[in-house]
């Protein structure tokens, strides 16, 4: 009794549904929760009633009959008719939810252990792509400072879409299957590795909308949460003036030349982000699923074969490849880093170009 003083959060329903499927969807929630309630009531009121009034001690004898036709034919009838009255309106919801035609932004996303990808295909931000990595500090996960508001539901980077717009979803993933949710839209599609899926919604209402991957694909399976941000469409066309401002501010010349403390600063950044996870941030890893890097003979040895599994993971284990998620720059970044922290300290500078060479082969 007294834990129940502890609980942060009492609701009992659905999110708010924002979306004209959400809707749909919880009004049928709602109706067969009703529905389930007299069946409940109906089915247990005839059970108490012959538990206390039939009972062997008021001297009742159970009936010796073998059947009833009348009453078989009526659990058999009515049932039925519940069953076709709920599949009208179940129907026709999951018709609704699969028509992803005419959509005016399609958006490409695909899972990664543990982060999602967001590519924009269609519209005026066609172009745009960046990944959308869990914000939440380290300590807090850790336990040394106290949770935010959004615990393990924020993101570096949101999905940014317009509001009153229809958005097309396709997901893929790029390892193990996960899965994309945002409850408050009606949508939940996996996001399989060699195969498109397609959903899509049209926000009714502006703010910011959070779901997490709702299929087990790991070890940090809980800490890739999805962020939508439904603006108006004066805000929309802003971010997607920003956005594709900042993606040529930012386009790097391959052929640039890289000294080693600039590769290195560079390098403990994208390591952080997206290494640290499985690999941890003092490089010891969590053996035997995630080796070590300090002193590991992959980063101590040939430069090209260490390059080359940050490239293209490793088959058949948990070691994913980045060659499609991070630039020439960040990969040459990561790897110098890993090859001159800790105690590997190996001296050695890997420039882009090399990384761009090594692609092309």
């Amino acid at each position: 009794m007294l834990s129940g003083g502890a609980n942060a959060a009492w609701e009992l329903n659905l999110q708010e549904p924002v979306t004209a499927v959400a809707r749909r969807v919880y009004e049928l929630h709602s109706l067969l929760l009703w529905v389930i309630v007299i069946i409940f009531v109906g089915v247990f009121a005839v059970v108490t009633y012959s538990l206390i009034y039939h009972r062997k001690s008021r001297g009742y004898k159970a009936a010796d009959f073998h059947d009833n036709t009348t009453v078989e034919i009526a659990w058999t009838v009515v049932p039925t008719l519940i069953l076709i009255a709920i599949a009208f309106p179940a129907t026709s919801a999951l018709v609704d939810m699969r028509d992803t035609s005419q959509p005016d932004v399609t958006i490409k996303v695909t899972g990664y252990q543990w982060k999602w990808g967001y590519e924009y295909l269609t519209g005026d931000a066609a172009g745009i792509k960046y990944m959308s990595v869990l914000s939440t500090p380290r300590d807090q996960i850790e336990n040394k400072a106290p949770k935010g508001e959004n615990y393990l539901l924020e993101v570096d980077r949101p999905m940014v879409v317009p509001v009153g717009k229809k958005v097309r979803i396709l997901t893929t993933a790029m390892d193990v299957i996960h899965n994309w949710s945002v409850p408050a839209f009606a949508v939940k599609t996996d996001a399989v590795p060699g195969f498109l899926r397609d959903t899509w919604f049209r926000a009714e209402k502006e703010g910011t909308y959070r779901g997490q991957c709702s299929e087990l694909c790991g070890k940090d399976h809980g800490f890739m949460p999805v962020v939508v941000e439904v603006v108006s469409a004066e805000k929309y066309a802003a971010w997607v003036a920003e956005q594709k401002a900042a993606l040529a501010s930012v386009a790097e010349d391959p052929n640039k030349v890289w000294a080693l403390d600039e590769l290195v600063a560079r390098g403990e950044t994208v390591y952080a982000a997206n290494c640290a996870a499985c690999h941890q941030a003092n490089g010891e890893g969590l053996p035997p699923a995630f080796p070590a890097l300090n002193g590991s003979k992959i980063v101590k040895g040939p430069k090209q074969e260490h390059l080359n599994v940050v490239l293209n993971g490793r088959p058949g284990t948990a070691m994913a490849a980045f060659g499609a998620q991070l630039s020439d720059t960040d990969i040459a970044a990561v790897v110098a880093y890993e090859r001159n922290a800790w105690t590997n300290k190996l001296g050695e500078v890997i420039q882009p170009a090399e990384v761009k060479a090594l692609r092309g082969k």
